[in-house]
């Protein structure tokens, strides 16, 4: 290629990571500012939680039918099609005054957050073909999906404190068209052919079986984790995945092709993810909570503790991961970064009620910004490895899916456990804050076991060698030698 479509393909995977950082960071942005949100619209406790919910919905049910749409229609035209929604979505929740239009407005913008995740992935392995600048692109989108979260901690604080909760959402509409004028004017044209007709029966059942899902989940604990309504939902998304995978097995131009499972590092990947999704929520949720709640530091204080890691973890997703990659191959990094997040769990797990920033808080933060900059770049490549081009959206869809569920499960786990643990020992006798902090150390020694099982996929079932043909382009060669 020359120079200029060199640049061109670059300032493209700049502009797709300033589109992808606008979804990553309304996961954790809103959360800081729900007080504010409660106080201002009347929220009760139990509706507050359907601000987070309504986007969890629609962004977990919509992830794979949203990747499938970019294979069948064009990723161009559906990505471009994601920013506008999510801005529009993103203006309408700045300027809410009620409840229910804010949730109304939150679903619609968990649509396009799911469209512009799903779809991401797919745009960087047309615009990146060459092995060393396809491991470099992963670990720049890495940094995004992974680091963003704790860069929406500080940025949720600052907006809330010095302005106020409606900026949250409207900061994302000049971000939104800024990207959607962009990615138009760089990113490749659409091939002309169409593969195959939407399989409706198909988008239905497995949509609507991730939305029950993720529905049960994230109402679990609130409604009990043996409630009628929970594991009446559960029950129903099982049946509906069961019907889902039956219609595919006998569709003519199914949703999800099944022989993309045969594809042992996708499959493998993916596991990996979910389990490190469970442990990575695990340190972001529960040690901003401990943060608050033990220490007591203002939202502002803790997206400053964050710092750190933040800072870390996108050094090494930008100049370091990419070089293990590509010396070393996929499991070696892999393995070594969850091992840092292994360190960091466990680093928390023993924070005491007293605890001081430099001594308890910031080994624990170094670990995780280590073990997030060098672990998303090899687990993306391994989730893509072996797929066809025509499959590429779906299969960025089963990624996102699979952070999100195990995220999902993960977190309500936790959270649960750290429930029943402080309820114990204040029923023992113990005081309030060093119970709340036995709940977290029960919690962070949780997602330490998550983040072994996730070691323990990854080495038993990844293979070394990573191959993603992409539109005619050789193969992703071999990156390590067994």
């Amino acid at each position: 290629m020359t120079d200029l479509s060199t640049r061109k393909r670059w300032l493209a995977l700049y502009v797709l990571c300033l589109a992808d950082l606008m979804i990553v960071l309304d996961s954790t942005i809103v959360n800081v500012a729900l007080p504010s949100i409660r106080t201002d619209l009347g929220f009760s406790e139990s509706s507050l939680a359907w601000v987070v919910n309504a986007y969890l919905l629609t962004f977990g049910g919509f992830l794979l039918l949203a990747g499938r749409l970019g294979d069948l229609y064009g990723q161009k035209r559906v990505f471009l099609f994601g920013i506008a929604e999510f801005t529009i979505a993103s203006l309408l929740c700045g300027l809410a005054s009620s409840q229910t239009f804010l949730i109304v407005a939150r679903a619609v913008q968990g649509f396009g957050g799911a469209v512009v995740s799903a779809i991401a992935l797919s745009l960087i392995l047309i615009l990146f073909t060459e092995p060393a600048e396809r491991a470099k692109a992963m670990g720049m989108i890495g940094f995004v999906l992974s680091g963003g979260g704790a860069a929406g901690v500080l940025l949720g604080g600052t907006l809330t404190e010095f302005l106020s909760w409606h900026w949250i959402f409207l900061v994302n509409v000049p971000v939104g068209i800024a990207a959607l004028l962009s990615c138009r004017a760089l990113l490749p044209a659409d091939a002309e052919t169409r593969r195959g007709s939407l399989d409706v029966a198909g988008a239905v059942t497995i949509t609507a079986s991730l939305m029950l899902a993720v529905y049960a989940i994230v109402n679990g604990h609130q409604q009990g984790w043996t409630s009628a309504q929970t594991v009446g939902m559960l029950g129903a998304a099982v049946l509906l995945l069961a019907a889902f995978l039956f219609i595919e097995s006998r569709a003519k131009a199914p949703l999800m092709p099944l022989g993309l499972w045969k594809v042992r590092n996708m499959a493998s990947a993916n596991a990996t993810g979910m389990l490190l999704a469970a442990a990575m929520f695990a340190w972001f949720f529960l040690s901003a909570l401990y943060l608050q709640r033990v220490l007591g530091y203002s939202a502002l204080q803790v997206g400053l503790a964050f710092l750190p890691a933040t800072i870390i973890w996108g050094l090494a997703s930008l100049l370091l991961s990419d070089k293990l990659v590509m010396r070393f191959g996929i499991k070696p990094p892999l393995l070594a970064g969850l091992g840092f997040y292994l360190l960091a769990l466990l680093l928390f797990a023993r924070a005491p009620v007293d605890a001081s920033y430099v001594v308890d808080i910031l080994p624990g933060t170094i670990a995780l910004g280590i073990g997030g900059g060098i672990t998303f770049n090899p687990i993306l490549l391994a989730a893509m490895s072996g797929v066809q081009p025509s499959e590429a959206g779906l299969a960025s869809g089963v990624v996102n899916t699979s952070f999100m569920m195990g995220g999902a499960l993960g977190l309500a786990v936790l959270a649960s456990a750290a429930a029943a643990r402080t309820a114990s020992l204040v029923g023992s006798g113990e005081g309030p804050l060093a119970a709340l902090n036995g709940g977290y150390h029960l919690a962070f020694m949780i997602g330490a076991a998550f983040a072994v099982l996730a070691a323990v996929v990854a080495a038993t079932l990844i293979r070394s060698e990573a191959s993603v043909p992409v539109h005619g382009a050789e193969p992703l060669a071999a990156v390590e030698a067994e």
